[in-house]
């Protein structure tokens, strides 16, 4: 069967070629990558080329400071991942954040910095599968740095919104960010360009792999690190209005390496998801996916009634389970991700909405999280587009997406986040400031996400590539914190049961759960929580409130960034991209 068919002013057409395809949450980035594959460069070349520009021109959503997570499969091989979300430093203990007197991680200041990985994995990725060198791929980000770029206005929204913090508290900041902030269309950031070129005249060597290596080096163990590392030891403001030293340090920077891991699949309708490993939230999409298998067609369809009230249920249990399950630890994945749990799981789904917090296993133990109420109703999960940033510097769990697919089915999918400019104060000379990863992580030694120094927060980070027939036909993602996974599962159910074409189903209204602890600081949730766009409709929106949902409407296009790629069943290439916000793009021939 095919879903309610999508009103006419949403079906522009999936643009679709033969060369290569690129897509992003910025329109820079895609272009760079797009020029990269018209001139001879696979889709790892693109994909690094790109990434390197949102560290310019989105330093709201993401930096070299922060992290990345990624998926790709190498001319149709198996989909692998690449990690480059760095563990928590070796003095990031519980027992020192409880002696500066906090309960949780700041959302906002270098004690919530992981190790920076960002940068070391994408040198990872051109080094193990790109052709192009450093210098060539580092040339479009160090052009925009240098000689200027647009300045988005939610850049300088953000940085208007932080401007007091800056003034006040973190004086580097408001001297690297404040022509940001004026009003001037073009934007440059010098310092960071020198820190790339930097890594260009590092990268030395007989081999591509050696110079690329070099590059590696410096980072992690060279200048990089020594600023870092000098500056963080004088305290500055958090979010939580105290003062505090950070705790990385170069030793931490140079024992953290970027790494490939096999990836987490499970399949739904003949078609094996990718995933990255429950280290992060991945494997809650495949839950969520294994607990609809088993409903029909009717159940599946997020522009009913029916089907909305069907897929937050399913996605409230999901995340229950991430909650109770989900660390850099031993996780029960086997039994998570088994076709009888999923059974045993999908009877807990009614007619009607539950407001409780339901982790499966009970009979395991399992972590049940501090459950704070969110006061207004409302929690970060509310828009799409840029999730707020509070004077604080708090941010809850924006980013940026991008993905490529070329002509010798080489196809990647990644979400760099991170580091974002009101993450902590800017490291003089470097350009950049260090993230908040370490919030996702609690001060309590039952979590499976507890903070722990060399393990990995639980990041939300989560792209995906999707399978058909054993080979690569999509690589899809979005920023948006812990809303990541439920609008990819919009997308995949759209395509794969509703008949949607990709770019139908990113325009399609969306929606999501907030039933769920808030993986960013103060860590809220809302009890029975859901967000839907308007355009889902009056009718449709009364049922789930009749059924018991507590629903916010945002705007008619306010949630999601998502963009894809892939390979359609006649050897095409395509690309679509997010219309929301007039952000995203998608390029190719």
């Amino acid at each position: 069967m095919t879903f309610t068919p999508p009103p006419a002013f949403t079906t522009r057409p999936t643009l679709e070629g033969s060369f290569g395809m690129a897509a992003s949450t910025h329109w820079l980035a895609t272009a760079s990558a797009q020029s990269v594959l018209e001139q001879g460069g696979n889709a790892f070349d693109a994909a690094v080329a790109a990434a390197f520009v949102l560290h310019v021109v989105e330093p709201h959503l993401n930096g070299p400071g922060g992290d990345m997570v990624g998926i790709v499969s190498v001319a149709g091989a198996e989909p692998r991942v690449l990690v480059g979300q760095g563990p928590a430093p070796a003095g990031a203990t519980i027992e020192h954040y409880r002696a500066e007197g906090l309960d949780l991680v700041p959302g906002a200041g270098a004690l919530a910095a992981a190790i920076p990985g960002a940068v070391d994995a994408w040198l990872l990725l051109l080094r193990d599968h790109g052709t192009w060198e450093l210098a060539d791929v580092l040339g479009f980000a160090i052009g925009y740095a240098r000689d200027g770029h647009p300045v988005l206005e939610r850049v300088r929204a953000t940085i208007a919104r932080v401007a007091p913090l800056f003034e006040e508290h973190w004086p580097t900041s408001r001297a690297l960010w404040s022509a940001y902030g004026d009003g001037r269309a073009i934007g440059t950031n010098v310092e960071l360009a020198h820190t790339y070129e930097r890594l260009v005249l590092a990268a030395r060597g007989s081999t591509r792999e050696d110079r690329i290596d070099g590059a590696r080096t410096s980072w992690s163990s060279g200048f990089v690190a020594e600023a870092i590392d000098s500056f963080v030891r004088t305290p500055h403001r958090h979010s939580t209005g105290g003062d505090h030293a950070g705790v990385i340090r170069r030793s931490d920077l140079e024992r953290f390496s970027a790494s490939w891991e096999p990836a987490v699949t499970a399949e739904f309708r003949g078609h094996v998801i990718a995933k990255s490993g429950a280290w992060g939230q991945g494997p809650a999409l495949l839950q969520m996916l294994q607990l609809l298998d088993g409903f029909d067609d009717d159940h599946l369809d997020p522009s009913t009634a029916l089907g909305a009230h069907t897929i937050l249920e399913a996605e409230k249990l999901a995340l229950a389970d991430r909650e109770a399950w989900y660390g850099d630890a031993a996780v029960p994945l086997d039994v998570l991700l088994s076709v009888g749990y999923a059974a045993f799981r999908r009877d807990l789904i009614t007619d009607a909405a539950s407001h409780e917090f339901r982790p499966g296993l009970a009979e395991r133990g399992g972590f049940r999280p501090p459950l704070h109420a969110s006061i207004s109703g409302e929690s970060s999960g509310l828009t799409g587009g840029v999730l707020p940033v509070l004077p604080n510097g708090e941010s809850r769990g924006d980013t940026c997406h991008l993905d490529v697919v070329d002509r010798w089915g080489n196809i990647v999918s990644a979400t760099p986040s991170g580091g974002w400019l009101q993450s902590s104060p800017a490291i003089p000379g470097l350009g950049f400031c260090l993230g908040t990863r370490l919030q996702m992580t609690w001060l309590d030694p039952a979590a499976p996400s507890a903070l722990t120094p060399g393990k990995r927060p639980r990041t939300t980070l989560t792209p995906t590539l999707v399978l058909h027939d054993g080979r690569p036909v999509t690589a899809l993602g979005s920023p948006g914190g812990d809303q990541q996974d439920t609008w990819q599962l919009l997308y995949l159910l759209r395509t794969i049961v509703g008949g949607y074409s990709p770019q139908q189903a990113i325009d399609a209204p969306a929606l999501h759960s907030t039933a769920f602890p808030d993986s960013f600081w103060p860590r809220e949730w809302v009890p029975g929580g859901a967000v839907v766009e308007a355009r889902l409709g009056a009718s449709v929106i009364d049922e789930l409130r009749a059924r018991g949902h507590v629903v916010t409407v945002a705007g008619d296009w306010e949630l999601g960034r998502l963009s894809a790629v892939g390979v359609t069943r006649d050897g095409l290439l395509f690309g679509a991209a997010n219309p929301r916000g007039a952000q995203g793009y998608a390029a190719g021939r």
